[in-house]
């Protein structure tokens, strides 16, 4: 009995404790400094600001009024805020992954902000590594709103002798007040040119092939991401394109991207190429309207959902580019990006109709 008890306090002693993680950070070319106070969140690693601010010589200052923190950089002050997903910069606004955390009374931030955007701040190469990869992310350790998505995001069998489209699942990225997405100069905001383009999107499938379009949102409204991904999950919905804007630090990056999430170990008999055609015959429509595409992309973004619903996040310009700011604020513009996906999504739909 008393080592019953003795191995019982031992797990709960090895329950209660955090998982140990540590992290790597330097400018290029400096000796290393180990930061031990990771915190680890839904599998995202967290760090103290002012910690990994230091390890490159930067310096950040909180705000106790205003409940921001500035953090001092070449190009200028760098503003970010617990709770908020965009880092502001002048009046340039850019999208964070994770928002920052008050853990344990300090302020801490996704190592995505060190590893991706610091480097932009500073106009120098940051080195980053994390020294316990295993425990940041992991299958196992997915929520059970990602599991039900895994599920429901699937690709649905064809009605007998009917089309192989169906319907069409869109999500205009963002939406209400408090997710306005990326802010362009002069107040562009993501949130709207997904709105636009979204609408014009679902009247051309409606109007030229004659399907339902299932929107996630048709106004200036918030949703949670089982809201975004619900009308996927209808039995004619038949692929699901999103719809977002870019921001960077610099001017020049201009172009449409194109997202699709990465394939999987084993995937069902020829389903892992179809978001790759969907997305090809969409960039090909789009060259031919003279918009430019930087290239398709594979990763593993939380909007995208995971199954093997044909499945494409377009990012649809830079709000920081003059002339993608111009095309996504024009309602002629707008129509014809708008066009130029119902093109793509038209010629997917005739070549899976042949191969059947």
């Amino acid at each position: 009995m008393p080592r019953l008890r003795t191995l019982f306090c031992f797990f709960l002693l090895f329950i209660a404790s955090p998982l140990e993680a540590s992290v790597e950070i330097a400018l290029k070319g400096q000796s290393p400094v180990v930061i031990d106070e990771i915190y680890l969140r839904e599998g995202v690693s967290y760090l103290p600001a002012d910690d990994a601010l230091e390890a490159i010589n930067l310096q950040g200052d909180w705000d106790s009024v205003e409940h921001v923190y500035r953090i001092k950089t070449p190009r200028g002050t760098a503003v970010i805020s617990p709770g908020s997903r965009y880092l502001r910069l002048g009046e340039r606004f850019v999208p964070l992954e994770h928002p920052p955390r008050f853990l344990d009374g300090r302020l801490r931030v996704a190592e995505d902000l060190i590893s991706r955007h610091l480097p932009s701040l500073l106009r120098l190469p940051v080195y980053y590594r994390n020294l316990n990869p295993t425990t940041v992310s992991t299958q196992g350790e997915e929520s059970s709103l990602d599991r039900l998505f895994a599920f429901l995001l699937r690709k649905k069998k064809p009605a007998d002798n009917g089309s192989s489209l169906r319907g069409v699942a869109i999500d205009p990225g963002h939406g209400g007040q408090q997710d306005p997405g990326a802010i362009g100069p002069g107040g562009i905001k993501e949130k709207d040119a997904a709105l636009e383009v979204s609408i014009k999107l679902q009247k051309q499938l409606k109007m030229r092939l004659g399907i339902p379009v299932f929107i996630s949102r048709d106004g200036d409204y918030a949703l949670d991401r089982e809201q975004r991904l619900k009308p996927a999950t209808h039995p004619e919905a038949d692929a699901l394109i999103l719809l977002h804007a870019q921001a960077s630090f610099r001017e020049e990056p201009r172009g449409v991207t194109l997202f699709i999430r990465p394939f999987e170990e084993n995937p069902e008999e020829g389903d892992r190429d179809e978001s790759v055609r969907l997305a090809t015959h969409i960039r090909e429509a789009m060259e031919t309207a003279d918009l430019e595409v930087d290239g398709i992309i594979q990763a593993p973004l939380l909007p995208l959902g995971r199954g093997n619903l044909p499945t494409v996040l377009i990012e649809m310009g830079y709000l920081t580019n003059t002339e993608d700011r111009q095309m996504l604020q024009n309602p002629e513009e707008q129509q014809k990006l708008a066009e130029a996906i119902f093109e793509g999504l038209e010629t997917f739909a005739e070549r899976q109709e042949k191969t059947q």
